[in-house]
């Protein structure tokens, strides 16, 4: 074959490529839309081929993950379960988990109350209630967490919603010139002077929604793991391979 013959082929090649990557596209992008049709307010963040062939994975702006046929039409909910020699494996728990990281990275961790570890050895973010016994709970064992190397980066989730009660009190939080202190003090069911200032509490009421948090304490880990409920410390630090 000559180099004429050859740039010929290679230019046919290419334009079948660039029609399978829109026919891609355009696959993805109907599954989208008809979601979106079929689903007032719903909000699809993204679309990809699952591991099952057939399926195309959705990620949805409430944390949710729905499975769609190419043609959008039959829809799946509920985890997808893929069967290893290892065992069973949650193959939708891993996309959660992929999704969660990114979304809790893009959005920072600037506007947390911190507790730091002196001998940082891991990060958790736990979106929090100050109200919530089990929350409360976890707080107490806050310096435990610290001793294992643990730091533990708080994310505003007052369970009531926006113009509660218990919202205006994360905010007084937050407001206060020693957030550490106060945390401490609305922990323990103690009075927290009333603030108001610029706060971030909205905000990260809103990312918990987006990562699936349904109750308090919600942990997440640095890969993007969620711990739902109360653990004991030293549990945790034994899972986080600390201990």
């Amino acid at each position: 074959m000559n180099i004429k013959s050859l740039v010929v082929v290679l230019g046919v090649f290419a334009s079948l490529l660039g029609a399978a990557s829109v026919s891609a596209g355009e696959v993805e992008d109907r599954i989208a839309q008809s979601l979106t049709k079929a689903v007032p307010g719903l909000k699809v963040m993204s679309v990809r081929k699952s591991e099952a062939k057939g399926l195309y994975e959705v990620q949805s702006n409430n944390g949710d993950t729905i499975y769609a046929t190419e043609d959008g039409q039959y829809l799946m909910t509920g985890d997808l379960l893929k069967v290893t020699e290892q065992g069973i494996a949650n193959v939708t728990e891993v996309a959660r988990a992929d999704a969660r990281k990114a979304t809790m990275t893009e959005f920072g961790d600037d506007g947390v109350i911190s507790f730091p570890a002196k001998n940082e050895k891991a990060v958790v973010s736990v979106f929090t209630d100050i109200d919530c016994p089990y929350c409360r709970k976890l707080h107490d064992e806050v310096p435990q967490l610290n001793e294992y190397g643990i730091t533990v980066n708080y994310y505003a989730f007052p369970r009531s919603g926006p113009n509660t009660a218990s919202f205006r009190k994360y905010e007084s939080v937050w407001c206060a010139g020693n957030q550490q202190a106060a945390m401490d003090a609305a922990k323990a069911g103690r009075k927290v002077d009333e603030a108001n200032c610029e706060n971030p509490v909205q905000e990260q009421y809103q990312l918990g929604g987006r990562v699936g948090v349904t109750g308090t304490p919600a942990i997440v880990l640095e890969d993007g793991n969620m711990v739902r409920g109360y653990v004991p410390a030293k549990r945790l630090a034994e899972g986080l391979g600390l201990l």
